[in-house]
């Protein structure tokens, strides 16, 4: 019975959360920066990037962004992190005919989680069997949801692709998960033709990284809670 108990008691402590939590970091605006704000932003930055290279040394398939960045990296001879950063930057101008405002977190944004993805993928060992690739791109995706989770209850702006989703959403009326569904696919296309990695950990990524992120939401709005 207690067992029963404790698992349960777990399963309620992981219940995604539909709405993004208000935590006691959250900032009044973009450019509202605190020390224990920016601290929070960075690990969670650096999360997602950790995350996002263990999904790369699964050697199962790549996140769709990614996917992109490691065909340009390929045949740019830039590596995966610099292609990551080049790719930010390129989004980031998709903002100005938008009219999308970055903050804080959308730079730092940019710089953060490309330096995490390099330092993972020179430091996490690449995987050569099934099993080893299924936990590493698993933990990969839990991280990423962790790392979202953190930076997005900040408050300090999105990231360079969520805001030129949001953008794009906000001067054509389409709905946001179309549009989001719309750049994922073709800078999937993109990426795979220039050479990057799509297979079973990009098909996970696709499929369970909402309900990461969604659980993520769900930890940290019962911690802070109390």
């Amino acid at each position: 019975m207690e067992q029963g108990s404790r698992f349960n008691s777990l399963l309620a402590h992981l219940r995604p959360h539909k709405t993004v939590p208000i935590t006691p970091w959250r900032a009044k605006h973009r450019w509202d920066l605190s020390l224990s704000r920016v601290l929070i932003l960075f690990f969670g930055l650096a999360i997602f990037g950790f995350g996002d290279a263990l999904v790369v040394q699964s050697n199962l398939g790549n996140a769709p962004w990614t996917v992109f960045a490691q065909g340009l990296s390929l045949k740019s001879g830039l590596t995966l992190g610099w292609a990551t950063f080049f790719t930010g930057c390129f989004v980031l101008l998709i903002w100005i005919p938008l009219r999308e405002r970055p903050g804080f977190g959308t730079l730092t944004n940019i710089v953060i989680i490309s330096a995490a993805i390099q330092f993972g993928v020179d430091r996490f060992p690449l995987q050569h069997t099934f099993i080893g690739g299924l936990i590493s791109a698993l933990l990969g995706i839990a991280l990423v949801g962790v790392g979202s989770a953190l930076y997005i209850t900040c408050g300090l702006g999105p990231g360079p692709r969520d805001g030129a989703m949001t953008g794009i959403h906000n001067r054509t009326g389409v709905r946001v998960g179309r549009v989001r569904m719309a750049i994922e696919v073709t800078v999937l296309i993109i990426g795979g033709l220039l050479g990057g990695k799509i297979g079973l950990g990009t098909a996970l990524f696709a499929l369970l990284i909402g309900q990461s992120v969604a659980i993520s939401f769900g930890v940290v709005a019962r911690l802070t809670s109390k």
